[in-house]
């Protein structure tokens, strides 16, 4: 199976992890050799509910025993989509009240930068600097890291880039900026969180000169922060908020959600402002109706900060500088990209699943499944001090 995998399916680096996977299950991937592996990951904090979640399972097999695709996105009256988005509504501000359903965060970032043209009739959008929105050719535009996008240019033009917790910078956002894209925390940069009423500053700049404020929470999004968003947590209201991973329970999806009066802007002027064929898939909705049900009714939001603390007083260790993030959205920093590769590998081989960030190699991806119980926390926490004191012994 691994040489088909190199042979026929396209890479996205030369040195994938190249686990073999047999199941997975609650808070363990399975590999086909026998082994478990702890997962702290999550697939990059898709699997809310950890792996094969019975609620998720369940809501997507009774669904397939009803209607799989029927019609291309907004067009048929689709339960499942209907009570996610109403679901959705009653948890949000009230100028958040309509939702755009589709396939991935990439796209809902698409939809969202559309959508805040259309509205404003400019062109300008600001981002930060190693800011990470997806990989499609708009998100790329707005990507904050020129080494990761130089051999796919042009791009968009008029984009514009701050960098996040600097208050200096918000004088770049002016009456020709149409919208400022802002991760909540800023994730491939290192989990970076505001500071200082940041994202407030950044909310009243836009009031100012007439911009729409995008908040991207796919990372933070759906309970990871101790709040259904990160947003709700700085006291700050987006136009447009954008989400995505970890709606799904696991499944491929992406949202972006407004005002009803900016999101039916794109029925008109032109009609199909945006369109998806999958969009809103009736198994994909029914999967994140279910992970947001479960969310809501019972404690696993509040148990994530709980969890924090654990992974805190757990992870101290002279060769952990510092731990950045907030809930179960945390990046352990070390001293150099080297040792946190060895960690990462080390790691792999003692059955503990951790990965990287894109922008800053010093940092340790710890994104597990809000499900994780403090047993499992410990018995990583256990994996990863170990790999770290042979890491330590091998570089005294």
């Amino acid at each position: 199976m691994k040489e088909d995998f190199f042979k026929y399916q396209a890479q996205t680096t030369l040195h994938p992890l190249e686990v073999e996977i047999s199941h997975a299950k609650g808070s363990y991937i399975y590999s086909t050799d026998g082994k478990k592996h702890l997962d702290f990951v999550a697939g990059v904090s898709a699997c809310t509910l950890g792996h094969q979640h019975p609620r998720v399972v369940t809501a997507i097999k009774e669904q397939l025993d009803k209607y799989l695709h029927v019609m291309v996105y907004g067009e048929y009256v689709q339960k499942p989509a209907v009570d996610f988005c109403k679901l959705l509504a009653q948890q949000l501000p009230p100028s958040l009240n309509k939702t755009y359903l589709v396939n991935s965060g990439t796209e809902a970032i698409e939809g969202a930068l559309k959508l805040a043209k259309r509205a404003t009739g400019r062109t300008q959008l600001i981002s930060c600097v190693n800011a990470y929105h997806g990989n499609t050719q708009g998100s790329m535009s707005i990507l904050g890291n020129e080494e990761r996008k130089r051999a796919f240019r042009p791009l968009l033009p008029n984009v514009g880039f701050i960098t996040f917790n600097k208050e200096a910078d918000l004088e770049q956002i002016t009456h020709q900026t149409a919208a400022v894209v802002l991760e909540t925390i800023q994730g491939s940069a290192g989990f970076i969180t505001p500071e200082n009423g940041y994202l407030s500053k950044v909310r009243k700049r836009c009031d100012e000169v007439g911009a729409l404020l995008i908040l991207d929470e796919i990372q933070p999004g759906f309970g990871r922060t101790g709040k259904l968003f990160g947003f709700q947590n700085y006291d700050v209201v987006p136009d447009i908020l954008v989400m995505g991973k970890g709606m799904g329970g696991g499944m491929p999806v992406g949202a972006f959600t407004a005002h009803e009066k900016l999101m039916d802007l794109l029925t008109n002027d032109p009609k199909c402002g945006h369109i998806t064929t999958f969009g809103g898939h009736p198994v994909i909705a029914a999967a994140s109706l279910a992970t947001l049900q479960e969310l809501l009714e019972t404690d696993l939001m509040e148990q994530t900060l709980v969890k924090e603390q654990l992974f805190r007083k757990l992870l101290k260790h002279p060769l952990i500088t510092e731990i950045h993030g907030k809930g179960l959205m945390l990046a352990p920093m070390t001293p150099s990209e080297e040792i946190t590769n060895q960690v990462i590998l080390k790691c792999k081989d003692k059955g503990l699943v951790l990965f990287w960030l894109m922008f800053e190699g010093k940092a340790i991806r710890i994104t597990p499944p809000l499900t994780i119980s403090e047993e499992e926390i410990k018995e990583g926490c256990a994996i990863l001090i170990e790999a770290l004191n042979e890491i330590q012994e091998e570089f005294c």
